[in-house]
């Protein structure tokens, strides 16, 4: 393997994970990213002279685009997607259009080209909420409950449908939630760090109690590293911390590692069809080595630091079309929303 296409890779996740592999490797990476909102070449900023690494901007929705890229390619890991829930209950449309037919798009590509191995990233939120006691297996039916869920649900059946009719070397993967350095700060950990940092209110969905397996992101790109180099075509691989908590826990730790007052916090009105839990059985991809090496508390710490040290990357992210989002999402609910006591 010489050279890896990364899609979606100036978002978060994408973006941790391309210096991942520059740190490990001597391959040679491309960067295919349509640069939307969460798209922020900032988050590249420091390996963007490194001469293994090359930039393009544009949509994997464009196979005029994607053809040629393929045709250098020995591998593909597709990170590109929108990822929002908020955003997809507000316009789903687009999540179809990227996460189903700009999936479609790449594997049609693939199969017109050479690549030893094509890494999808989806989510546990394919498989919809999760009573307690339960954790979700890889031969579990899908259930997602959110335009974005659908969405991912989607790109994933698109790829074993590839997997199955062409025999692509596909392999997918369905991670827990991400949280660490250059997360775009309309999601929940760095929505909740930012706004304590700036003593704004922190709107926090229900009572809290919805639980979420915190994994960092480091974490999670040693676990895709291994995707791409060993796991088996075809197949579908949990990636999961075991980091459970209550998100009005997670909130508490943030908002005491910051030495802010537990007011900030106001409980708003949920959001429609908001999974009350989320938990991966991970057995399948520890069998072939990986374990996280951060605990909730630890990816937590680091998270928050980041964003202590790093005010120049998120405060003009915060701005424009962020404030339009925020007020969109949020200006109501906080509105309604009672006082917290102490």
């Amino acid at each position: 393997m010489k050279t890896v296409l990364v899609t979606g890779g100036a978002g978060f996740i994408g973006s941790n994970f391309i210096r991942y592999l520059l740190s490990r490797y001597d391959y040679s990476l491309i960067n295919l990213d349509a640069l939307t909102y969460a798209g922020n070449l900032d988050n590249l900023r420091d390996v963007e002279g490194d001469s293994r690494y090359r930039f393009v901007h544009g949509d994997i929705r464009d196979a005029d685009t994607v053809r040629p890229l393929m045709r250098e390619a020995d591998a593909v890991v597709n990170f590109a997607a929108e990822t929002h829930v908020d955003r997809s209950l507000m316009h789903g449309h687009s999540f179809i259009e990227t996460d189903v037919l700009g999936t479609y798009v790449l594997l049609e590509e693939t199969r017109r080209a050479d690549i030893q191995r094509f890494l999808h990233i989806s989510t546990d939120e394919v498989y919809g909420d999760i009573a307690p006691g339960l954790a979700s297996r890889e031969g579990d039916p899908l259930n997602p409950r959110s335009p974005y869920a659908a969405s991912k649900a989607g790109g994933e059946m698109q790829c074993r449908a590839f997997f199955e009719t062409y025999g692509l070397p596909i392999v997918i993967s369905r991670g827990s939630n991400n949280i660490g350095p250059y997360q775009h700060p309309e999601k929940a950990v760095p929505l909740f760090v930012t706004n304590a940092l700036d003593d704004q209110p922190i709107p926090l969905y229900g009572d809290g109690r919805q639980v979420r397996d915190w994994q960092y992101v480091e974490d999670h790109c040693a676990a895709l590293d291994l995707l791409l180099h060993h796991g088996e075509p075809g197949e579908a691989y949990n990636v999961g911390a075991d980091n459970h908590r209550f998100n009005i826990e997670v909130v508490q730790t943030i908002l005491a590692l910051l030495d802010k007052p537990r007011t900030l916090i106001r409980h708003v009105e949920d959001r429609p069809g908001h999974d009350r839990r989320y938990s991966l059985d991970s057995s399948k991809i520890r069998a072939l080595g990986w374990a996280p090496r951060h605990d909730s508390q630890a990816a937590i710490e680091k998270t928050v630091a980041w964003y202590v040290d790093n005010r120049w990357w998120w405060e003009k992210i915060k701005l424009g079309q962020y404030r339009e989002y925020y007020q969109q999402q949020y200006g109501q609910r906080l509105a309604d929303a009672p006082p917290t006591s102490e």
